[in-house]
């Protein structure tokens, strides 16, 4: 199939014709270098182009939030990143920010108002689900008619930001049969990248988060496990890899709406 090209807003070229976006895009390290989250953030770029909103990204201005650094316990390089991210985005006005990590919207939100950088931070989530049920995107449970589906929360979006619902409210408007993983919502399991474990070596156990949670994503029979994080992507289509199930896909919710709507 032919992939439909579309233009990015870059902040600086707005900018410098005067104009100012409503939203900044933060599209994060993934989303930028990840070969398989870039088309997580093309998903996105397609939606909001589809829906006429005014955003733009910083383009090569954009650096890392500093979250996997604070994580790792090294405090001095994340405040250095986050002041040096503040000094842009209030170079250029920022007020409303959407991520398509939860790792980014997490210290966005709650963590860079203590240094001074406070915006209306929107999880990609939360905005997707809001054009859904004012009507701008239209989904019906016919769209991938009875493919069994189910998600796994994102420890930064669940029990971090208590985003629960508007995930769930989505892939419902998409199959007729969701189903919930064993663990789920307040309760769910880690993917076991989080807190900078996936940039470092496995520690001494019987068996990895990641396998652990594949497990219960194949006890479910599900043909898709849908995620909502670039940590979450990658150590579940690592453990599906892994357990040999080329029959159960993982897309993430911007994915499966592109896919439906033909975006």
């Amino acid at each position: 199939m032919e992939t439909k090209k579309i233009e990015i807003p870059v902040m600086a070229d707005l900018f410098a014709r005067g104009e100012k976006p409503e939203y900044l895009f933060w599209v994060g390290c993934a989303g930028a270098f990840d070969d398989r989250y870039k088309k997580v953030t093309r998903a996105f770029a397609k939606i909001l182009t589809h829906l006429n909103i005014s955003y733009a990204v910083l383009g090569k201005e954009e650096s890392c939030t500093g979250d996997p650094a604070r994580r790792a316990g090294n405090e001095m390089l994340y405040q250095m990143q986050a002041l040096q991210n503040i000094a842009i985005l209030n170079g250029y006005e920022v007020k409303k920010i959407i991520t398509i990590c939860p790792h980014c919207f997490n210290i966005f939100k709650n963590e860079y108002t203590d240094l001074g950088g406070n915006y209306e931070v929107i999880n990609y989530i939360q905005f997707l689900d809001k054009y859904i049920e004012n009507g701008s995107i239209k989904l019906d449970a016919t769209m991938l008619g009875n493919t069994r589906i189910t998600y796994h929360d994102p420890c930064y979006l669940g029990r971090g930001n208590d985003i629960y619902a508007e995930p769930r409210s989505i892939l419902k408007k998409l199959t007729t049969d969701f189903v919930e993983l064993e663990r789920n919502k307040s309760f769910s399991y880690c993917c076991g990248a989080g807190g900078a474990q996936m940039f470092k070596e496995a520690e001494p156990g019987k068996k990895e988060v990641f396998i652990e949670r594949t497990e219960e994503v194949l006890r479910s029979d599900a043909k898709i496990v849908a995620t909502a994080c670039p940590f979450c992507m990658t150590m579940l289509t690592d453990g599906l890899k892994y357990k040999n199930k080329e029959d159960v896909k993982n897309f993430d919710i911007a994915e499966l709406i592109v896919q439906v709507l033909d975006l």
